[in-house]
């Protein structure tokens, strides 16, 4: 857990030298360039929040660092900036590997034969918490690359505020489920006939796994890249700025597209 004396520096030190510390780091990670002093500020309360009110464990006798909590917290904010940190107040705890993790899936076929396999993880989202991630992934997540574990995790996190993960998170006032869905369909539909036509693009092969696997994929591109998403899903681009309330594209520098996946390799 979180030793108490962070904790008391979260919530007991004056708030200025916390929000000092959380800045000098924020001012480091390329994916917080060109937010306003106002979002900024704001950030920073939430992320500070979030530092303070979540559990944090690690494991394997790894060392928990005011430095590490920070560049965490400040990349979990992000995604709620402008829902508030009650958007992510249905889990308490956060669990941070020092490499990689294997969980195990179980599951029934058809016929009733119960079935087992491994899979290695970065990162893992769960509705009531835990959200488990691998460190050193969360560490290199602020480079706008296109790849972020942390905003990933965070978007199935809000993706399940209305029930199971599925690419159809709850919706603002003013949004249409009708146009949300008819975007997200086409766009998922299309994006599958690509990868199973072994035609490799920018986009991680891996959003093709379900539809909320997309959400959470393109969710990181929203924030890392966004003007490669709206060259090539403006649709969406347009769908991401009303429920995240942000337009990443106006404030982040235009960056040349990642390079293409190979779907040989992937």
């Amino acid at each position: 857990m979180l030793p108490d004396w962070m904790r008391r520096f979260w919530t007991k030190k004056p708030a200025a030298e916390a929000l000092r510390e959380l800045r000098a780091i924020a001012e480091t990670m390329p994916l917080l360039q060109g937010l306003s002093r106002d979002e900024m500020d704001r950030l920073l309360e939430i992320a500070a929040r979030l530092a303070a009110d979540k559990g944090y464990t690690t494991l394997e006798d790894m060392p928990l660092s005011r430095d590490m909590l920070a560049t965490l917290a400040l990349q979990m904010a992000l995604p709620v900036l402008n829902l508030g940190p009650k958007a992510l107040a249905d889990w308490l705890e956060v669990i941070l590997y020092p490499a990689p993790f294997v969980v195990r899936d179980r599951w029934m076929d058809g016929s009733g034969l119960a079935h087992e396999h491994e899979r290695v993880l970065v990162g893992q989202a769960n509705y009531t918490g835990p959200l488990v991630l691998s460190w050193p992934d969360v560490a290199e997540s602020p480079h706008l690359d296109g790849w972020n574990v942390v905003i990933h995790e965070i978007a199935h996190q809000l993706d399940m505020l209305n029930g199971s993960a599925n690419g159809s998170p709850p919706l603002h006032k003013g949004m249409s489920q009708e146009t949300w869905s008819r975007e997200w369909s086409a766009a998922y539909q299309a994006f599958c006939d690509e990868v199973d036509a072994g035609r490799g693009s920018w986009l991680d092969p891996y959003a093709a796994e379900n539809p909320a696997e997309f959400f959470a994929v393109l969710s990181e591109a929203f924030f890392e890249i966004p003007h490669t998403l709206n060259d090539d899903y403006p649709q969406l681009y347009q769908q991401l700025r009303l429920f995240y309330r942000q337009d990443p594209a106006a404030r982040l520098p235009v960056l040349p597209p990642p390079e293409a996946y190979d779907p040989e390799f992937s």
